[in-house]
């Protein structure tokens, strides 16, 4: 008997450690990562901090959409005799499977993600100037701690970009559900 109320009270407190469901909006603070910006070595260095703005819809348990938008740093860099400077940001969408666990969630998104980068190398009286765009598959995966209303979450988000080796951002966020 004690076993089966302890089980009880387990199952009632896990299943109200569970984010919230509704619509939810956040923000977090990461590190991403854009390496050999148009296959010359230059690094877009997000200088230890990108950002990121979300919104999402969470009707169950298991599923939610989301939207990013993602600024994913600037930087500009001196070299000999001249200047290269980039700058990235997208807009991603997701639909995102999730393991809700007691005061845990795993998921893993997958959608499409509208990037930009542009930029511009000058040296020796001469001037190149980049403005690149593009829509590619988008992916992710995290785990989320939940207290009601108001989670925390730890996450990685990844897609190509061309002419570069493709964009890596892992970003600290905080969530409130309020619908």
């Amino acid at each position: 008997m004690r076993r089966l109320l302890l089980a009880g009270v387990v199952v009632l407190a896990g299943s109200a450690a569970h984010a919230a469901d509704g619509v939810y909006v956040g923000a977090g603070i990461g590190k991403s990562d854009l390496n050999n910006v148009f296959g010359d070595g230059f690094n877009l260095d997000s200088n230890g901090v990108s950002w990121k703005a979300l919104v999402g819809f969470r009707p169950i348990d298991f599923f939610a959409v989301e939207a990013n938008y993602l600024d994913l740093g600037n930087q500009t860099k001196n070299f000999g005799i001249g200047t290269q400077s980039a700058n990235a940001k997208a807009f991603a969408a997701y639909a995102m499977g999730i393991l809700p666990l007691p005061y845990l969630d795993f998921f893993a998104k997958l959608g499409a993600a509208r990037w930009q980068l542009d930029g511009s190398i000058s040296g020796s009286g001469q001037f190149f100037a980049f403005d690149n765009h593009g829509t590619q598959l988008a992916y992710g995966s995290g785990v989320q701690a939940n207290w009601g209303s108001f989670s925390a979450r730890f996450e990685y988000d990844g897609f190509q970009i061309r002419n570069t080796d493709g964009l890596s951002m892992y970003s600290v966020d905080a969530i409130w559900t309020f619908l």
